[in-house]
């Protein structure tokens, strides 16, 4: 009996600790839809971003099914957002500078090129996904 209850212990822990992670890491996709109209698009480009990233959801970063495989767009994100520091305002409950921070990290890296030499900002204004379409 102690065995189960220990084994059903470690497995809510398991649970709660992932649940943070992705939580955290889910806000980056929150501000992306936000800051791109893709919950409302209203333009050609717009809704073509909204298709895509409808479809590829947690791929508009990563690629594959493990978190830590990441796309072009999603490895220049990680480089400009510490994930640590994300956790801590998130759990110290400051949405504002969660989302300027990630804000600011996603005005950065429309600017930075992919390896076709084309910057991110101008693939999403194309309507396109910033780290190509999901495999």
């Amino acid at each position: 009996m102690k065995k189960l209850i220990c084994c059903l212990l470690f497995g809510a822990l398991a649970v709660v600790m992932n649940a943070n992670e992705a939580s955290a890491t889910s806000d980056i996709n929150k501000t992306f839809i936000a800051k791109y109209n893709v919950k409302e698009p209203k333009t050609d480009s717009e809704k073509a971003l909204s298709a895509l990233a409808a479809k590829a959801k947690c791929n508009v970063c990563h690629i594959g099914k493990k978190k830590k495989d990441r796309n072009e767009f999603g490895q220049a994100i990680a480089k400009l957002v510490d994930k640590d520091e994300m956790k801590a305002l998130k759990s110290a409950k400051k949405t504002e500078e969660l989302t300027k921070m990630i804000t600011d990290a996603l005005n950065k890296v429309e600017k930075e090129k992919n390896k076709a030499g084309k910057t991110f900002g101008e693939l999403i204004k194309a309507g396109k996904l910033p780290g190509g379409e999901p495999k």
